[in-house]
C-alpha cells in the first residue's frame, strides 16, 4: 500500500475528482481530503492510497505539477509522522 500526498489543492476539489484523476493509473484504496476539525473546511490537501507500488509511482510522477481546478498539484509519497520530531533548523 502507497500512501500519497497531494497538496496545493483548490478548496472546491471534491474526493470524486482526485479518484479520477488518479484512477487512470491504478486501484485506488481510499482518497481522503483532509478538512478542518473545527469548521469542516478543507485544508488544501489529501492523500490517496494506491495498492500497487508501481502505479502509485508513476501516478506521482505523471500528476505533480498537474493542474486539478487550476491549481498545480504538488503530489509525492507520503512520509510518516515521526514520533521524535526535532525542530532544529
Amino acid at each position: 500500500m502507497t500512501n500519497i500526498f497531494v497538496g496545493n489543492l483548490s478548496f472546491k476539489t471534491t474526493q470524486d475528482e482526485l479518484h479520477a484523476a488518479f484512477a487512470g493509473y491504478g486501484a485506488i484504496e481510499r482518497v481522503n481530503i483532509v478538512t478542518d476539525r473545527d469548521s469542516g473546511q478543507p485544508r488544501g490537501f489529501a492523500f490517496v492510497e494506491m495498492s500497487d507500488q508501481s502505479a502509485a509511482e508513476t501516478a506521482i510522477s505523471e500528476l505533480n505539477g498537474a493542474d486539478l481546478n487550476g491549481r498545480a498539484m504538488n503530489v509525492n509519497e507520503a512520509r510518516p509522522k515521526s514520533r521524535g520530531m526535532s525542530h532544529s533548523r
